[in-house]
């Protein structure tokens, strides 16, 4: 069964730094692409970043660009969110994902992932 654990959520002020991680279990991490979505209370989730297989190519919606790195460590099985000046548009439960092909694709759409974590919640303070 496969299964997505987040941490490292947290409050922190406006300006600040923290950093998400994924730990997955129950397939072959390396064969999938990896996703982070978030959703703020009312909105939709929407996509924040995914990375490819081996961590060669990276993509992001442009309000993050500059300030969140997604990695990957596939010898841990682990998806990070580096998220650096945050701001508090940014606040909101952060998910992380799993794609559902063993393939490279840039996975912008919830509809490219079929197993999520339970999120963990980011608050920016102003």
């Amino acid at each position: 069964q496969v299964q997505l654990v987040e941490s490292g959520g947290g409050l922190v002020q406006a300006g600040g730094s923290l950093r998400l991680s994924c730990a997955a279990s129950g397939r072959t991490f390396s064969s999938y692409n990896m996703g982070w979505f978030r959703q703020a209370p009312g909105k939709e989730r929407e996509f924040v970043a995914s990375i490819t297989r081996l961590g060669a190519r990276t993509y992001y919606t442009d309000s993050v660009k500059g300030r969140f790195t997604i990695s990957r460590d596939n010898a841990k099985n682990t998806v990070y969110l580096q998220m650096n000046n945050l701001k508090p548009e940014d606040t909101a439960v952060y998910y992380c994902a799993t794609g559902s092909l063993e393939r490279d694709y840039s996975g912008a759409s919830p509809g490219w992932y079929d197993y999520w974590g339970q999120g963990t919640q980011v608050t920016v303070s102003s």
